[in-house]
């Protein structure tokens, strides 16, 4: 397993109805780092690339650590602060309101790849912006077998849409919301929406529905699994994102990148995001118990499994 993750390293201050965490570490390259590193043997790391403040907690930089993900890819601006997000959720958690978001160091972040990073098979870009993205792609000496990369709505806006289209070009995989794959492709109808988008250079398309599950699309081949329904969310903060880590983890892990190996990569990355919603911040991905995950795939495989008899 080679898998190199590059994303923002953060502090969130997060408010739902059942409290409020505060500057608690989060960021796209945090969640999707601890994610994957459950799909990582002691012997193959995860590495990460970001930028952080010298305000970042060393309690943060040892959570890394402890999960085998290399952290020699993170640059430390001295005498600057960490991008900092500040969120509240409405009673239904499906929406919220941003209160305050400070880019600080992730404002002008120019990503540096080690040299211990360059052999890199699967290469996961979490949400920054386009261009910033397409530097790391052309700054790696070979391309990874795998580059998927997850954006949001605000890069779909005129002032970065020539950029995301570009980089879109360059991936294999394209990861984001059912909101987002309306707004990129203006059509409603999501298998229009991504028939569109897989035009403009992704060859796969995984489209979020949160709490409703998630859709891939390749060619004609779609394939659906529900989210887990579950009797509590505390924080949907990172859950996106640790949905992608459960995805290139377990494609990295496995070696295999066929459209039957992505479906079952699907349903680990939506259990390791009901793991990241039971909990604050990234508190329900720390220290899960060896069997943990798979015995949530099982009830993933439950929920789903059913026979009929067909007259």
């Amino acid at each position: 397993m080679s898998l190199l993750v590059v994303g923002s390293v953060a502090l969130d201050t997060i408010e739902t109805p059942f409290g409020i965490s505060e500057r608690t570490i989060g960021g796209s390259g945090t969640y999707i780092s601890l994610s994957s590193s459950y799909f990582a043997s002691h012997s193959k790391q995860v590495n990460v690339v970001a930028v952080i403040g010298n305000d970042f907690p060393e309690k943060g930089m040892t959570t890394f650590k402890e999960h085998g993900v290399n952290t020699d890819g993170i640059q430390v601006k001295e005498n600057e602060k960490s991008f900092f997000w500040h969120g509240k959720y409405h009673h239904d958690m499906n929406s919220r309101d941003t209160l305050v978001t400070e880019l600080n160091v992730l404002g002008d972040f120019d990503p540096v790849i080690p040299e211990s990073y360059q052999d890199c098979e699967y290469l996961m870009l979490g949400n920054l912006a386009p261009k910033v993205q397409q530097n790391v792609i052309e700054r790696l000496k070979k391309r990874p077998k795998l580059i998927v990369m997850d954006t949001m709505n605000f890069w779909m806006e005129p002032a970065f849409i020539d950029d995301l289209k570009h980089t879109m070009t360059m991936v294999d995989v394209l990861s984001i919301n059912d909101e987002e794959a309306r707004q990129l492709s203006g059509e409603y109808s999501l298998v229009k929406a991504a028939r569109k988008i897989m035009t403009m250079g992704p060859k796969y398309l995984i489209i979020k529905k949160g709490e409703h599950g998630a859709l891939l699309f390749h060619d004609k081949n779609i394939f659906f699994t529900p989210a887990l329904p579950l009797e509590e969310v505390f924080d949907p903060t990172g859950a996106g994102d640790t949905f992608a880590g459960g995805f290139i983890g377990y494609l990295a892990d496995t070696g295999d990148v066929s459209f039957d190996n992505m479906k079952r990569a699907i349903v680990y990355g939506s259990a390791m995001a009901s793991f990241c919603v039971g909990k604050f911040g990234t508190d329900g991905l720390i220290d899960l118990p060896s069997d943990a995950l798979t015995e949530r795939v099982r009830e993933f495989v439950d929920l789903v499994q059913f026979e009929i008899a067909m007259v």
